[in-house]
């Protein structure tokens, strides 16, 4: 499943890096805390928080995410945009909280992908 398509199904928008979001997505993760998702997030996996500030942009870029998916309408700041735009990293904004995107993605078949 690509990044537009999943921006369709829970009823976000692309807010930046619109260029890139036809990358196919292979797994997803959650967390608010960037150490966590550095440390446990896999490449081409969803990012589903709440933080909207420039770093998470480092986040993705460093482990080559998919795209970040923020919740709960947020908005990212105007520098979180314009560095996801030159990076090539989607941001998806949806008015829903973190625990429905989270469920409407698993009915879509993306799972998280536990190291083992």
């Amino acid at each position: 499943m690509k990044v537009t398509e999943v921006a369709n199904k829970i009823d976000g928008t692309i807010v930046a890096g619109l260029a890139a979001a036809e990358r196919e997505i292979q797994g997803g993760y959650a967390s608010d805390l960037l150490s966590d998702v550095m440390g446990n997030s896999r490449e081409a996996d969803l990012w589903v928080t709440m933080q909207k500030h420039v770093n998470i942009v480092a986040v993705a870029q460093l482990n080559g995410l998919a795209a970040i998916i923020l919740v709960n309408g947020r908005q990212p700041e105007p520098d979180t945009i314009a560095r996801a735009e030159e990076h090539g990293i989607p941001i998806i904004s949806t008015p829903l909280q973190a625990f429905d995107v989270i469920g409407i993605l698993y009915g879509l078949g993306i799972h998280g992908r536990r190291s083992v």
